[in-house]
């Protein structure tokens, strides 16, 4: 084996008694040179590419900026007006097509010596092709009536009188004047809950006790309809609680102004263990 020069390189070691027309040697050996080639071609190119921007914005001639001014024009000065100008002509008025309408005004109580010249009543076959008037016009049969807004009047000089409506006969009250109430009293409501109530079976074995709240309407003529539980215990207590409620006898109606009407009542019924 030949002895190596000592300044000899890497590649004269690695390609040391071998063919070095090979071409990995003239890679090896080019190596360098073409990286250090490509890092100066890479970073010119990206320097351009960074500049080019600038480059190109000195290069081009500058264009007149226009700017935006918003401007309000509720604070602009109005227009100057010229006092010897006359003021422009109102509109003219705008006349509405007339209807046929016929005299007809609504009964009036006066004095006998301030009642007119009675007039009868049009009848119907003339209310079909005209509009009941204080006044009779003739007008056009194919125009439409036009309401016009009531000018301010006088107080009026009669007196009138409240009258306090009858309620709806489907109505349902939550309070009322006169509540409705158990024939014989809250005393008799007791005896007839504790006389007909049954503790469930299930509810004894899971000692379950407490209130069932029960809402129920009660009809003007003392009848029980629309029985709901609004909280219950379960165990079979709200099931009890509805029967005995439904099996209830007729109540006395709650009164609004002196009548009879629907009220919407809520009861607890208590569940008690012994």
């Amino acid at each position: 084996m030949a002895e190596l020069d000592s300044n000899a390189t890497l590649d004269d070691i690695v390609f040391a008694n071998r063919n070095q027309a090979y071409g990995a040697y003239d890679l090896r050996k080019t190596y360098p040179k073409t990286v250090t080639r490509a890092l100066i071609i890479g970073g010119i190119l990206f320097t351009l590419g960074v500049l080019a921007p600038t480059i190109i914005t000195a290069l081009t001639p500058e264009k007149t900026e226009q700017a935006m001014v918003e401007v309000d024009l509720m604070k602009l000065p109005p227009p100057p007006i010229d006092p010897n100008e006359p003021p422009p002509p109102p509109p003219p008025p705008v006349e509405l097509p007339k209807v046929n309408t016929v005299k007809f005004l609504p009964p009036e109580v006066k004095p006998d010596e301030e009642v007119p010249e009675e007039t009868p009543p049009p009848a119907v076959e003339e209310l079909k092709e005209a509009v009941a008037a204080e006044k009779t016009q003739e007008g056009d049969p194919n125009a439409e009536e036009v309401i016009a807004a009531p000018e301010a009047s006088a107080a009026p000089t009669k007196v009138e009188v409240a009258v306090e409506a009858a309620p709806k006969d489907d109505e349902i009250f939550t309070v009322v004047e006169q509540q409705p109430e158990f024939s014989g009293g809250m005393a008799a409501l007791g005896q007839y809950l504790s006389k007909n109530l049954r503790y469930p079976a299930a509810a004894q074995r899971a000692n379950v006790s407490g209130r069932v709240f029960v809402s129920f309407v009660v009809n003007t003529d003392g009848s029980i309809q629309d029985v709901q539980v609004l909280k219950g215990l379960g165990f079979g207590t709200d099931e009890e609680a509805q029967r005995v409620v439904k099996g209830m006898p007729k109540w006395r109606p709650g009164k609004q102004s002196g009548r009879p009407v629907r009220v919407k009542y809520n009861l607890p019924i208590n569940f008690t263990l012994e």
